[in-house]
């Protein structure tokens, strides 16, 4: 576009005029406003992220940029949000609420699985464990 012709700007200009006229001559036939390709075209939406996840990226982000400059970051904004953990009462409710809707479709919600209690070590076999650990790793030290 930067290197284009006097001559070649007035025929794109000419060009441009007959589109705009057959435009206009279809709208009349169709009895109606025809949209022109450029209407059509609609722009991408734009993403929108939280102020939570634009802070974690800026954070990142200067991460990297210290690792690879080697300089100290810049302090963090006073009003940087923080993440918020839900209760165990608003876990309570969530889990009612999901097995209300399942219910009401008919469907049940599976039973976790008990789970059994960890066995303990004695005192005596963690101390058997950690000496078998330390011979190994004289072991294969001295083995280089």
């Amino acid at each position: 576009m930067i290197n284009i012709t006097p001559t070649q700007l007035r025929k794109a200009a000419d060009i441009q005029e007959r589109i705009q006229s057959l435009q206009e001559e279809l709208g009349q036939i169709l009895g109606g406003e025809v949209p022109t390709p450029a209407q059509t075209i609609e722009a991408p939406k734009e993403r929108k992220f939280s102020a939570y996840i634009r802070a974690k990226m800026r954070k990142a982000q200067q991460a990297r940029w210290t690792k690879i400059k080697g300089t100290a970051p810049e302090a963090k904004p006073a009003n940087t949000p923080k993440k918020r953990k839900l209760s165990a009462q608003g876990h309570a409710n969530i889990r009612a609420g999901v097995a209300k809707s399942m219910a009401a479709q008919g469907k049940a919600l599976a039973a976790k699985p008990v789970k059994r209690a960890r066995k303990k070590i004695s005192a005596a076999g963690l101390a058997n464990i950690r000496a078998a650990q330390k011979a190994r790793w004289a072991k294969a030290k001295k083995a280089g």
